[in-house]
């Protein structure tokens, strides 16, 4: 069994909810939904970002009286390990964080993460001193060679970023989870709180999401679901469920209905 707080790169998290800040219909939904999801970490891609003036970005001015969000830029937009290398520095550079999701996609119809180019990157930018979570595909050799690569934390996907599809192959996520040594952040293709419940009962440490959340018809209430379904389903893996029988057990055995 896990640790039961989530701690990445030395910080102990309040929050097992990622959240991403783009696709909103409009600031006020935006700031509505982060209050509502209790998220303590915030992604962003960096190339939206006003990386000169991050303190009047709007992006970045997410609420006012608390700021005491940890931001995770992403390399969204990169296709080789030395775009993303390059995006990161310029991140850090301006003061804005050392952590970073490292997010690197070939193919503009699946946006599937290239798995060469994410490892060579995440070397690097570990080597460098950042604090990495790069953003995979749900192969449990590649999530176990990012670990050994120093990644603070893995993020395999249960789908294809933005496709709503939901967990198409809980075994290997399961396997991820089980060989993991770092904590794993489930992110992209998640589309309900059913889905959400159910990689948390596998063990996932925590899960990201933006476009189920800001495209929902009330993303307020959608944050709101998410938020309960990670509580939920991480009770659930803590507590741990009852194995899968072929054939029923009655709640009361037959003896329990003879009297003397």
């Amino acid at each position: 069994m896990k640790s039961k707080k989530l701690i990445i790169g030395g910080v102990e998290l309040s929050s097992r909810f990622f959240l991403g800040t783009g696709r909103y219909p409009n600031p006020y939904v935006q700031n509505e939904v982060i209050r509502a999801s209790g998220a303590s970490v915030l992604t962003f891609a960096i190339r939206r970002a006003n990386l000169e003036n991050p303190d009047e970005d709007a992006i970045l001015q997410h609420l006012e009286e608390d700021h005491s969000f940890t931001y995770l830029p992403n390399t969204s937009g990169a296709k080789t390990a030395q775009e993303a290398v390059r995006i990161a520095r310029l991140a850090r550079a301006s003061g804005l964080s050392d952590w970073i999701k490292v997010e690197i996609s070939a193919n503009e119809k699946t946006l599937l993460p290239d798995p060469i180019e994410t490892l060579k990157a995440t070397e690097i930018l570990v080597e460098e001193g950042f604090t990495v979570l790069p953003y995979t595909s749900d192969d449990p050799i590649l999530c176990k060679r990012l670990e050994e690569a120093g990644a603070a934390a893995v993020m395999p996907g249960a789908a294809p970023i933005g496709t709503g599809l939901g967990v198409l192959n809980p075994y290997n996520l399961s396997l991820i989870i089980e060989e993991a040594n770092v904590p794993i952040i489930v992110d992209a293709g998640l589309g309900s709180a059913m889905d959400v419940a159910q990689v948390m009962e596998l063990g996932a440490d925590g899960v990201l999401m933006n476009t189920p959340v800001a495209k929902a018809k009330d993303p307020v209430k959608m944050a709101l679901a998410m938020k309960y379904a990670i509580d939920a389903g991480r009770l659930s893996y803590e507590a741990g469920r009852i194995p899968k029988k072929k054939y029923a057990t009655a709640s009361s055995g037959l003896q329990d209905f003879i009297s003397n």
